[in-house]
């Protein structure tokens, strides 16, 4: 069977017949390790581990998740990327990572998921707007200001969802791609952001303050998850890994202070 085409000035790209070859060639290796590892005794977990996150996720995830995790396997690496949620799904599917950390959100029915923890979407807002003060704030009263809207699917689309839902439209003025432009752009007060995250720091970048504010309308918790293909069996290094995730979620969840909460770590088939 044919596996690559060449194209002019294009290089070579795989054929839907090589795709699915390299998938397979990826999970025989990995097999291959893990029956080295069984065959040579029970010793240190080796090799590499492939695991996505959502860009979001990833700043307040990633950090204590790496830290901890390799201490308990130093022989083990992990090759992490961050990207959007569609980018992971497909690179999952493909064989190209091992696990990924995503929102349970648009998720595709082919990957098997874990529920690693719960945490409530709030209001990002400049710390001098009018209603800072407020313990609480309605997206009803913020629906005439402009709004700056994460742009990072699946967030603009669950963002936009939740006001659907209120019967809301909100006044997009500006559509950053990156949290951190968000939170810098709010911080300067062009608008307000809705969030899911929540960073310890209130300061942004460039060193203006800002305030999280909870919702006073009922809005959806959002879920975290660790997800992987169906079809693929898991290998030593990421059965480990998903049975840290289940055994120390506040690990990587350090946002479970406040209103965040922890929910029991679930494996949905």
């Amino acid at each position: 069977m044919q596996l690559c085409v060449r194209r002019k000035a294009h290089g070579v790209t795989l054929t839907p017949s090589g795709s699915q070859v390299l998938r397979h060639a990826r999970q025989i290796l990995r097999q291959a390790e893990d029956l080295e590892n069984s065959t040579s005794g029970q010793g240190p977990l080796t090799g590499a581990l492939s695991l996505g996150c959502y860009v979001t996720l990833a700043p307040t995830v990633l950090p204590p998740l790496l830290q901890r995790f390799t201490a308990l396997h130093p022989e083990l690496n992990i090759d992490f990327t961050e990207d959007t949620q569609d980018v992971l799904q497909q690179r999952l599917l493909a064989g190209e990572l091992d696990l990924a950390i995503l929102y349970d959100m648009a998720v595709m029915p082919e990957l098997a998921r874990l529920v690693l923890y719960t945490i409530r979407p709030h209001v990002v807002l400049r710390a001098d707007h009018a209603m800072a003060q407020q313990p609480a704030v309605s997206l009803r009263e913020l629906e005439p200001e402009p709004m700056v809207l994460l742009d990072a699917p699946p967030s603009s689309h669950n963002t936009l969802a939740i006001y659907e839902q209120l019967d809301l439209v909100p006044n997009v003025a500006y559509r950053p791609t990156t949290y951190e432009v968000t939170r810098a752009l709010v911080g300067r007060g062009m608008g307000y952001a809705l969030l899911v995250q929540r960073p310890l720091n209130d300061r942004t970048y460039d060193g203006n303050q800002v305030v999280i504010k909870e919702i006073i309308e009922p809005v959806p918790d959002a879920r975290v998850l660790i997800a992987w293909p169906r079809a693929i069996r898991l290998n030593q290094r990421a059965e480990a890994f998903v049975r840290y995730c289940q055994d120390d979620i506040t690990s990587f969840a350090p946002q479970l202070a406040g209103t965040s909460s922890a929910s029991p770590a679930r494996v949905n088939p």
